[in-house]
């Protein structure tokens, strides 16, 4: 009875778990359309104000309108005039007490992970952590710069080691290049290797050579 027990749980918990983060991801976005909605009406005269109520009651609308502004907005900031307004925004909140350490914090770390011009989690390798001898994953985050470098030299590089099962926590480490080993493997293979605990394995790839072939 108990292994038909765990049985059906392993089939019925991913889609449970599956089903609660979009139900919670649906209401957050059409929260933020009624939000929307009632400032649009604000502004709106008598006469118009019952057909933008009626799409309030339109499932899926939240979603629509949020990527129709996410897709605006980057058509916006693609271009110089977007660009140089983007800049003073910047600004504006790098004026702001206790606001500007959040934002530009998280403006960083963003333009990290997601810039198409930078090297962030662009690769697995292998590192050992703790200590000599126990390796993990880890994915290369760049080189140390500033002050940093000046004392390593030009032969580190710097990795993110992952916590397991959440990868969203970790430890930022710099290490030699010779002590790293690249890994075939993408990142998203690596990072379900890590998030289930090395149950999830990779398909066996061709070697990717000696440590800080790519960097």
């Amino acid at each position: 009875m108990k292994k038909y027990l765990v049985a059906g749980l392993l089939v019925w918990l991913p889609l449970a778990i599956t089903i609660w983060v979009l139900s919670w991801v649906l209401g957050s976005l059409d929260g933020v359309f009624a939000w929307l909605l009632s400032a649009t009406q604000a502004v709106l005269p008598e006469s118009a104000r019952a057909g933008i109520e009626t799409l309030r009651h339109v499932p899926g609308m939240g979603v629509v309108t949020m990527l129709l502004l996410m897709l605006a907005t980057g058509v916006f900031a693609a271009n110089f005039v977007g660009q140089w307004w983007l800049r003073q925004w910047d600004l504006l909140m790098g004026k702001i007490p206790i606001v500007k350490s959040i934002y530009s914090s998280v403006k960083q770390v963003s333009d990290t992970l997601f810039s198409s011009n930078g090297n962030a989690f662009r690769e697995a390798v292998l590192v050992q952590y703790p200590r000599p001898g126990s390796w993990t994953i880890a994915f290369v985050t760049g080189k140390p710069g500033g002050e940093v470098a000046q004392h390593l030299g030009p032969d580190h590089i710097s990795v993110y080691v992952p916590t397991t099962p959440n990868p969203t926590s970790g430890f930022f480490l710099m290490m030699r290049r010779d002590d790293v080993v690249c890994l075939a493997m993408s990142v998203d293979e690596a990072l379900k290797y890590v998030i289930s605990m090395g149950v999830v394995t990779p398909e066996l790839s061709a070697p990717a050579g000696a440590a800080g072939a790519r960097n």
